[in-house]
């Protein structure tokens, strides 16, 4: 179990970046999932994966509802607020570095533009390779869902990034 959420950490921690898009609560949902995880440490490893996506989404989902709760009730100016990422540059050429900072800077616009389950299946499907019946089983849809998802969200994606291509 420990290998496994080792590996998943960082991907996760992306995934739940882009869906909050707070460092601090992407940190805190992740850690949340990873507690989570080991109440199922006795399930078998090949149910890890999906288990782990469906339990991350949904937090997310939860800190997404009580944010919009608070937002609304008690701080109208606090929606206004959006953090910046935190960009480490460890890359040796400086102006590449920065290239690779703005397409993702750019990706990342994209993806917060794209509802949230088109969103949830371009990140499983597409970043973090899961096949079609894993993130099925994540997202809480059927396999046909996550198609049609992610058809949409390629389509979207497309249209807004097609300087970068």
């Amino acid at each position: 179990m420990d290998e496994f959420l080792a590996a998943v950490g960082a991907r996760a921690f992306r995934f739940a970046e882009v869906g909050l898009r707070s460092r601090d609560d992407a940190l805190d949902a992740v850690q949340d999932a990873m507690i989570k995880m080991l109440n199922y440490r006795d399930k078998p490893a090949a149910e890890w994966t999906p288990l782990f996506w469906s339990i991350l989404r949904s937090r997310i989902v939860d800190v997404q509802r009580r944010r919009t709760f608070r937002l609304r009730w008690l701080s109208p100016v606090a929606a206004a607020e959006d953090s910046d990422l935190d960009w480490a540059d460890s890359a040796p050429e400086p102006d590449r570095a920065q290239d690779g900072r703005e397409s993702y800077a750019q990706l990342v616009a994209a993806l917060r533009e794209l509802p949230r389950r088109q969103r949830e299946a371009f990140t499983l499907r597409i970043l973090e390779e899961c096949d079609v019946t894993t993130t099925a089983r994540a997202m809480g849809c059927s396999e046909g869902s996550v198609k049609t998802h992610l058809s949409r969200a390629r389509e979207a994606l497309q249209r807004r990034l097609k300087d970068y291509q």
